[in-house]
């Protein structure tokens, strides 16, 4: 994958705006928690490689932190069992989607059948498999890309995506881990995107993206305690751009509000404000107005009449449904749930969420 300059701070407030986001929490805390996380991660590392290299050797075996399904007993075209219990087939994608994501399959096939060891080919026929939602064939690509680069960090931190995605949470976290050891000290790539937004201007990168989703994993699993240091070191100094900062604000916001840390939480906001130039995460940017008090909640989500959700708006459901239960409202917020899970985007991680969240629920 290709090195670049970082995208800029955009905007008149730029990075120094941010430099007091936590101003109001105790630094020697903040440190003794990310420093715990990181104990927690060096003593998990035997663990950790172990899984990973099990995983590497045989991705088909049994989920680790998930439904608990085995690849070789999924019944033919189910990607997974969710923690529901329910199988999991394909992505619900609308005509004209599917038609572009085959294309860019075909695109991407045909390149790794020339240069079937070039990482670049292996992560993009990976990548274009994810999008069709054939999960575990992406799983496997990414597999066999690590038995021939075991050191390539790209390859841990999309398997680990498509880890979260099939439900194997503790895989994903092992993943990702991993990925973080390979580039700790090395400078940050520009991760470029798939599906390019409306600017074609990429909004992630290697190392936020690995952070993104290693916080998210442990989110999904219930350790908002270990979610919060990852979500931490990232607002407090490693965010790029605005986009970085309202997406990771997001769940560092949920994380602490789910573990009573109201001061700390409301502290997050501080410096989020309508002016921010996001490019891409909206939804994100919204909710947080909305956890804020400056938006109100009927601005953050309108579905269409049918009740349909793209995975957009599966993200945004959740985060409203979130609110209303850490606020005491666990009708309202099981609706929401019940709304997201009948929308269908499996894939979303705000249905994966959802779909945690009324595990046991009828």
């Amino acid at each position: 994958m290709r090195t670049g300059e970082i995208q800029p701070w955009r905007g008149g407030r730029g990075r120094a705006a941010f430099a007091g986001v936590f101003q109001g929490w105790s630094r020697a805390a903040l440190a003794a928690e990310t420093a715990g996380y990181g104990i927690g991660l060096a003593l998990g590392c035997i663990a950790t490689l172990l899984l990973a290299g099990c995983t590497a050797a045989a991705s088909g075996s049994r989920a680790v932190g998930g439904s608990g399904a085995s690849r070789s007993t999924l019944p033919p075209g189910v990607q997974t069992i969710s923690f529901r219990g329910d199988t999991l087939r394909e992505f619900p994608l609308a005509a004209a989607t599917r038609a572009r994501y085959e294309q860019q399959l075909a695109e991407a096939h045909a390149a790794y059948v020339r240069t079937p060891t070039n990482v670049d080919s292996i992560i993009w026929m990976g990548r274009r498999l994810g999008y069709l939602g054939r999960i575990r064939e992406a799983i496997d690509i990414y597999t066999k890309g690590i038995a021939l680069y075991p050191d390539n960090p790209w390859l841990y931190r999309h398997r680990g995506h498509r880890y979260i995605t099939v439900r194997e949470l503790d895989r994903a976290i092992a993943d990702f881990e991993r990925a973080t050891r390979l580039v700790a000290g090395k400078p940050d790539e520009i991760e470029p995107d798939g599906q390019p937004n409306a600017q074609n201007q990429p909004i992630g990168t290697l190392q936020s993206n690995i952070d993104y989703h290693l916080g998210l994993a442990h989110y999904l699993k219930g350790d908002f305690a270990r979610a919060i240091p990852v979500y931490r070191r990232r607002m407090l100094g490693e965010a790029q751009n605005y986009d970085q900062i309202v997406s990771t604000g997001h769940w560092l916001y949920m994380s602490l509000r789910r573990l009573g840390r109201e001061d700390e939480a409301k502290e997050s906001l501080v410096a989020i404000s309508r002016d921010m130039p996001v490019i891409e995460n909206q939804v994100y940017h919204r909710l947080l107005l909305l956890y804020k008090g400056e938006l109100p909640v009927d601005s953050v989500l309108a579905l269409g009449p049918s009740g349909e959700m793209s995975v957009t708006d599966a993200t945004a459901a959740y985060g409203i449904g979130n609110w209303h239960l850490y606020n005491g409202r666990r009708a309202e917020a099981e609706a929401i749930f019940r709304r997201i899970l009948a929308g269908g985007q499996w894939g979303a991680f705000g249905y994966i969420a959802a779909e945690k969240e009324m595990v046991g629920v009828r």
